[in-house]
C-alpha cells in the first residue's frame, strides 16, 4: 500500500518539532523509493539578500528524508540521522523549493538517501544533500 499525501503530512504535523513545522514544508507525493515536498519561500526564511537560508534547506532535506523513509515503510518507525552533507549550488530566492528525496538503499537497519533541492523560479538546482539515517524500531 503507498502512502497517501494526507498520510505523510499527518507524520509531519504529530512528528515533528513545531519550528520545522514553522518552516511550512508540505508533502506533495510520497512512495517506496522517493517523497517529494515543497519548501515555501518566505522572508522570515530568507537571509540578507533574499534568499532562503541554508540551515531551512538542510532541515527541509532531513524532513524530506523522515517521510520517504516513512513512505517505504508504510508507516513512521523511529528513526535518527546518522549523517548528513549538504552542498549548496546556488541560492534560492524568491520562489519556493521543491525537494526529492529519492532513497538509494533500505536496509534493516540503515536508510540512504538524495536529495535534490530545486528553485521553482529559476528551475535550476540549489542545493544536493545525502543523509544516512539508523532505524531504531
Amino acid at each position: 500500500m503507498t502512502m497517501t499525501p494526507d498520510e505523510a503530512d499527518n507524520i509531519l504535523s504529530t512528528g515533528f518539532a513545531p519550528w520545522v513545522l514553522d518552516l511550512g514544508p508540505a508533502v506533495e507525493e510520497p512512495d517506496e523509493r522517493r517523497a517529494l515536498l515543497r519548501l515555501p519561500w518566505s522572508t522570515r526564511l530568507a537571509r540578507k539578500g533574499g534568499a532562503l537560508s541554508g540551515q531551512a534547506l538542510m532541515a527541509a532535506a532531513d524532513t524530506s528524508t523522515v517521510i520517504a523513509v516513512s513512505a517505504a515503510r508504510d508507516a513512521f518507525v523511529p528513526m535518527t540521522t546518522v549523517q548528513k552533507s549538504t552542498t549548496f549550488q546556488r541560492a534560492a530566492t524568491g520562489s519556493h523549493v521543491p525537494l526529492a528525496a529519492v532513497l538509494t538503499k533500505i536496509g534493516r537497519r540503515t536508510t540512504f538517501a538524495d536529495i535534490a533541492l530545486t528553485d521553482a523560479g529559476s528551475g535550476e538546482l540549489s542545493a544536493r544533500a545525502s543523509t544516512v539515517y539508523a532505524l531504531l524500531g
